[in-house]
């Protein structure tokens, strides 16, 4: 047991599982076709996809440095900590807190839909009152549903994080067979039936409405010339934060690894490499199956599924239903665990009230940061589906702000302590300049480069989340004034 009252129960494999299901949540299954295949087509996505892979793989170097100086729940948080100081850790574990806590809420709005996919025409939780929100309605029987699974994972981090591991370890394990099973389908049609790749760069999805367009009148709309190509890619890339946050939770752990630290590096490439091949795979197989994926793309189809069943028929949507399931509960799972550690570790250090740092004496496990997550995910079967680009902002922002904060800690601390390479020094630069180029991108609104930026609901989400923090800051204000 750890000297804090956590104890060392997690292995290499439930560490990777608990990377990797952050990672690969519900949005790898939606976003075909709710972002990436109109915003950057197949041949965008996966360059945005590969790319947003490679640098989180260079920014893994700077935690694979940062972790074995500070093995303390909080990572970047503890990180900005020595190298930093107060103010601007408080700032970095504030933005962490939200990086992680969203992608629960997230995750939950797909369960509904889950659902309602593979039921046909039953809508057996389309009962009750329902209301609408951005133009989404949401029933009663969908909101019930999705709430007492949020309540069970909860229940689950709260009474051990070795359940919580093997439940974790299962989940990603099936994940990654259900997917690989429906590449390995798609590659075998398509030798039979061709593949559907235009427009590959994606297509102005609001005009083409407008207008009516068909699938065969797609490529008036397609992006094209080096300011759409760049906008294709950049709009995807922009979100590389939000696609491959996860790998990033390991360190929120480590107070409960029971092996050595220099596998962490490892296990961090591992769950980004499966990581990008999800979401390549799945944006890809979306198109590639569905001669008219253009239509069922403006048409706000869950395309993925639709495709699965032109491959596979029946099987195809059990398919698509186990592993979706599988991304949600796992997405679920890892983040109720990371933003608990991070929200106890700033509890522990004061930056947070003491309330968050109460470790069960039972179970280990920080009981009240893990009740106050449960009860604010509970807001995502509230708000509904359509919520989700919202969380996605959200998530990418704290990200990268996370990212940032590890990078340049790595090149203080490397600095102070006259240790690392000049390889090392070489990644943690290259890893700043890019989380700096990643906050420019979704906060300042670029000219000629639409849809890579915030969106009006995300920027008062996030003033909201600023001036909650700013409420706890002042509330803490005493410590932060001490030496």
């Amino acid at each position: 047991m750890d000297k804090n009252g956590l104890r060392r129960q997690l292995t290499p494999m439930n560490v990777w599982a608990l990377a990797f299901g952050c990672v690969i949540g519900w949005g790898s299954f939606i976003n075909p076709g709710k972002k990436f295949l109109s915003n950057s087509g197949v041949a965008g996505t996966a360059i945005a996809m590969v790319l947003g892979a490679l640098v989180m793989i260079i920014i893994a170097f700077s935690y694979a440095y940062m972790v074995p100086k500070m093995p303390s729940a909080g990572g970047e948080f503890s990180f900005a900590k020595r190298c930093f100081g107060k103010r601007l850790a408080f700032l970095c574990g504030w933005f962490l807190v939200v990086a992680y806590l969203t992608n629960v809420p997230m995750n939950s709005t797909a369960i509904g839909l889950i659902v309602d996919g593979l039921d046909g025409s039953a809508d057996v939780l389309k009962f009750g009152f329902h209301y609408s929100v951005a133009g989404f309605d949401i029933y009663l029987g969908e909101m019930l549903l999705s709430l007492a699974i949020l309540i069970l994972l909860g229940y689950l981090n709260l009474i051990g994080v070795r359940k919580a591991g093997i439940v974790q370890t299962i989940l990603s394990s099936l994940l990654i067979a259900c997917v690989f099973a429906l590449f390995v389908s798609a590659l075998l049609a398509a030798k039979e039936k061709g593949v559907h790749l235009q427009p590959v760069w994606g297509f102005d999805k609001a005009a083409a409405i407008a207008n009516g367009a068909t699938t065969a009148e797609i490529e008036r709309y397609a992006h094209r010339g080096v300011s759409g190509v760049l906008g294709a890619v950049l709009a995807t890339f922009a979100i590389a934060p939000w696609a491959y946050v996860g790998f990033d939770a390991i360190p929120q752990a480590v107070e409960e690894f029971n092996f050595s630290l220099k596998k962490v590096s490892g296990i961090m490439i591992v769950a980004i490499v499966f990581g990008c091949f999800v979401y390549v795979s799945n944006n890809t197989v979306a198109a590639a199956a569905l001669e008219n994926w253009p239509e069922r793309v403006m048409a706000g189809d869950w395309v993925l599924l639709i495709a699965a069943e032109e491959l596979l028929g029946v099987f195809g949507k059990v398919l698509i239903g186990l592993g979706v399931s599988c991304a949600v509960l796992s997405g679920i799972m890892g983040f109720y665990l990371a933003s608990s550690r991070l929200i106890f570790s700033m509890s522990r250090d004061g930056y947070l009230p003491a309330w968050f740092g109460v470790v069960d004496p039972r179970y280990g496990t920080p009981r009240n940061a893990v009740l106050f997550c449960i009860l604010v995910s509970l807001s995502g079967p509230i708000l509904g589906r359509e919520a989700l680009g919202w969380f996605v902002d959200m998530s990418a922002i704290g990200a990268s702000i996370g990212y940032f904060f590890t990078c340049a800690g790595t090149l203080i601390l490397m600095k102070r302590d006259g240790d690392g390479s000049a390889f090392l020094k070489a990644m943690a630069s290259v890893g700043v300049a890019f989380t700096i180029a990643f906050i420019i991108l979704q906060l300042v609104p670029i000219p000629g480069l639409s849809g890579v930026h915030f969106g009006k609901e995300s920027y008062l989400m996030l003033l909201a989340w600023i001036l909650l923090g700013l409420a706890f800051y002042r509330r803490q204000k005493d410590m932060f004034r001490q030496n």
